[in-house]
């Protein structure tokens, strides 16, 4: 059994790693590091996780307390992964890395994108980006792993097969995509309180988010991506526009493409968020539009799922050369 160190274990990932852990056949939860809620009972934080985790704290994260690790879960926040990058290597265990900081292939991309210099430009290379569906023999052979975020996940697997089948260009994407509110993390603001977000429907981080980043880097081009806040806790709907530029129909390309796929479901109906609900499943749909020359890829995952956590250990299952949907369901919770 491996033994899997999470950092950032008192959020919304590491609640949602935690809970899938709890059933994992070959990957246990070992030491869970939280900083504000350190010493805290994981149910006093997770209350759905009482059963699983009795008795288990949340500890303060030190220098050295990786030893022992076989693997390390990292959810934290983006430039905090860097800090640590001294401590990964020490201690030797593979890592898989939800954060920001080794996601890109540039020092420059990075401070363009996130304002800020990236203080270990060196480690770049060594992560290998860890969208299973399109680096899945790469994320096997590789020790440190840099999880994708949620939008990127989600508009690549609308996208990125009607490019690479000649039927979509690259030039001019436009992505629209709407994420629950626990992408927000779970410290709360002003914007993400009840009241504001109930009934509501709200556009964020225009022409500047910092996900477009990783969209330039999986599709090329330079994406338009606009995000929105839905009054939902969880789930992303991407609805994606592309110039057409073969005559192929893009819903045989995205079956082709995910024919083998084990968590990629590709539809005729236009998916909703709550079909992926709990679950590290993708639905994606596309259509050719005659009239204007585009093509509309629409994908739903869970933000939480198959946006973070889920494959999170669906890429630690091909590092660990586990089955690569041990402890991950592919259906979600409806209604």
């Amino acid at each position: 059994m491996t033994c899997a160190a999470i950092l950032g274990a008192s959020g919304y990932v590491g609640g949602e790693l935690l809970r899938l852990l709890a059933a994992h056949p070959g990957i246990q939860a070992g030491s869970l590091f939280a900083s504000s809620n350190a010493g805290q009972l994981v149910e006093a934080v997770h209350p759905h996780l009482a059963l699983a985790y009795p008795g288990r704290t949340f500890a303060a994260y030190a220098p050295g307390a990786l030893a022992g690790a076989d693997l390390v879960f990292a959810a934290l926040p983006h430039g905090e992964t860097q800090k640590l990058a001294d401590d990964f290597l020490a201690c030797g265990a593979k890592i898989v890395d939800l954060g920001a900081d080794f996601r890109l292939d540039s020092a420059d991309e990075y401070e363009r994108w996130y304002g800020e210099s990236h203080t270990r430009p060196d480690l770049l290379g060594e992560f290998v980006y860890g969208l299973p569906e399109f680096h899945r023999e790469a994320i096997r052979a590789a020790h440190y792993v840099a999880a994708p975020g949620c939008y990127p996940t989600a508009a690549t697997l609308a996208l990125r097969p009607l490019i690479d089948a000649g039927l979509a260009s690259r030039d001019g994407l436009i992505i629209d995509a709407a994420s629950g509110v626990s992408g927000a993390g779970r410290a709360a603001n002003a914007g993400t309180h009840y009241c504001a977000v109930e009934g509501s429907l709200r556009a964020y981080g225009l022409l500047g988010h910092r996900h477009t980043a990783e969209m330039k880097l999986m599709l090329g081009g330079e994406p338009l991506f606009t995000p929105h806040l839905a009054p939902m806790s969880r789930g992303i709907l991407a609805t994606c526009y592309a110039t057409a530029t073969g005559s192929g129909d893009p819903l045989v390309a995205l079956r082709d493409a995910y024919a083998d796929e084990p968590f990629v479901h590709v539809g005729t109906v236009p998916p909703e968020t709550k079909w992926a609900s709990g679950s590290n499943a993708a639905f994606v749909a596309a259509r050719h539009d005659d009239r204007t020359g585009r093509i509309v890829a629409i994908a739903a995952i869970d933000n939480l799922g198959k946006g973070a956590a889920g494959q999170m250990i669906q890429c630690a299952n091909l590092m660990l050369g586990l089955d690569e949907g041990a402890g991950l369901a592919n259906c979600g919770i409806y209604p």
